[in-house]
């Protein structure tokens, strides 16, 4: 059985930084390509990274040269490293395996001004 766990979020203020990461079992990890999704309040969930098994990374536009995604397969996890939060970064964090649709609980991460 497939399980993630996200953990890292929190309140912040703009322009500070958070860490996330996702914790995978159940699962060969370092074949699976994995990805960061958020969902923010009345909006739809949007792809924010990915990184595929051979570690190639995209990112979505709106966090590109802030944020960092990472894995370390040693350790069945995959971070995100988001720098420069800015208000519209709110929502929820979601770690996804693409090729098998599975998904964490989330974890919240809240930006003030």
């Amino acid at each position: 059985q497939v399980h993630l766990v996200e953990s890292g979020g929190g309140l912040v203020q703009a322009g500070e930084s958070l860490r996330l990461s996702c914790v995978a079992s159940g699962m060969l990890f370092s074949m699976y390509n994995m990805a960061w999704y958020r969902q923010g309040p009345g909006k739809q969930r949007e792809l924010v990274a990915t990184i595929t098994s051979g570690r190639s990374i995209n990112y979505a536009e709106s966090v590109k040269g802030r944020f960092l995604i990472s894995r370390d397969n040693a350790k069945n996890t995959i971070n995100l490293q988001m720098n420069s939060l800015k208000l519209e970064d709110t929502g929820v964090y979601y770690c996804n395996v693409p090729t098998i649709n599975k998904w964490g609980q989330g974890t919240q991460v809240t930006v003030s001004s």
